[in-house]
């Protein structure tokens, strides 16, 4: 599989997959790792990306890509932003002391459809991926729908929008395997990137 070519920020978080070739679907898996997330308060998520500046600044934490982005199922506007930590073992979960809109997550391993798109990191960009992932999917009636759209962010905002290199993922699994419900993120019910990697 051919990788893209990607504007070097920052690494990846441990056992993490590689990012995945543009305009093209592919399944991936992911382990399970832990993240500190915060609901998002406005269209671009400018305010929750600087509570997870803060946060990983007061701990020392190293910056890693992608920023996760989760966007209410309708797509209308996104849910919450996400730092992935590097290591699984690096903090504990729960609330921030100092910041408690921060809240540390374990995450369980997962799989997704994803496809990788050049572009900003708006709602424009999201809705081209999830209208390919889609049709895969319908060719590909063996993948169910498991969780809310997610884009993934690789590049900071200093990065034209043309050079950007994102993912958008539908969390899925297999028809004849049982879903269960995940956790909604904070930000409230689904139909009430821009993400930032440095």
């Amino acid at each position: 599989m051919k990788r893209p070519w990607l504007v070097p920020e920052a690494r990846l978080p441990e056992a993490f997959p590689p990012a995945g070739p543009v305009d093209r679907v592919i399944v991936k898996h992911y382990p399970p790792h832990r993240l500190a997330r915060v609901a998002a308060d406005g269209a671009a998520g400018d305010g929750a990306f600087m509570h997870l500046f803060g946060h990983i600044r007061r701990g020392r934490i190293a910056m890693t890509a992608p920023v996760e982005m989760v966007w209410e199922e309708r797509a209308q506007r996104p849910r919450s932003m996400a730092f992935v930590y590097a290591r699984e073992q690096i903090g504990r979960p729960g609330p921030d002391p100092a910041d408690g809109r921060v809240i540390v997550e374990d995450v369980a391993a997962g799989s997704v459809v994803s496809v990788g798109q050049r572009g900003g990191y708006g709602r424009r960009t999201l809705l081209r991926g999830l209208e390919k992932l889609r049709a895969w999917l319908v060719e590909h009636p063996e993948w169910v729908e498991a969780g809310a759209p997610r884009s993934l962010a690789y590049n900071s905002p200093f990065v034209p929008d043309v050079f950007k290199y994102s993912e958008v993922q539908i969390p899925v699994a297999p028809r004849d395997r049982p879903v269960a419900a995940p956790p909604a993120p904070p930000g409230g019910p689904a139909d009430g990137p821009a993400g930032h990697a440095g």
